[in-house]
């Protein structure tokens, strides 16, 4: 593929593919470029070409989770050179309502819970692979983390939901 070209129907397939979403969620991450799930699908079969807005979209898309992979993998690690613990949870959300109500600061970055999942399950395969540490992905249960919140008389916050996925393993 020279400089110029952009992604071919398998190079965009795979990537749609990598990071979990569906030919409709590209179609919604590529307002701007008015694509449709029918216009995604023709890409990926090489009935169409790609639209560069949503090549551009979904590459910055994929380059933000790598960033996150990294800056979280170098923080666990620092974290273990102080305390040697091998187990880790990390809170996924179930639902775009979920997601948008207990993890808004994502939202401008990875707009749909299916790319904060993806970026989680790749920062656990990273732990897993380099740093052979454990990471279990919880999905929130809101109303058993409410309970654990009431009973331990906690604030709402991503620390405290860390806590709480860590009594889910």
């Amino acid at each position: 593929m020279s400089n110029n070209a952009g992604l071919n129907a398998i190079e965009i397939k795979f990537l749609r593919l990598s990071l979990g979403l569906t030919p409709a969620q590209v179609g919604e991450l590529s307002k701007a470029s008015e694509a449709s799930e029918a216009d995604v699908i023709a890409w990926e079969a090489g009935e169409k070409p790609v639209s560069r807005l949503a090549q551009k979209k979904l590459l910055e898309i994929d380059e933000i989770i790598e960033m996150q992979v990294l800056n979280t993998c170098d923080g666990i690690e620092e974290l273990f050179k102080q305390e040697p613990k091998r187990r880790l949870s990390f809170v996924v959300y179930p639902t775009q309502a979920i997601y948008a109500q207990y993890n808004s600061e994502f939202l401008g970055s990875l707009p749909l819970t299916e790319l904060y999942s993806t970026s989680a399950w790749r920062i656990k395969k990273e732990c897993r692979l380099v740093l052979e540490v454990d990471v279990t992905l919880v999905a929130l249960d809101v109303e058993a983390y409410k309970a654990y919140r009431e009973k331990e008389d906690l604030k709402e916050s991503r620390e405290i939901r860390a806590k709480w996925a860590a009594t889910q393993i």
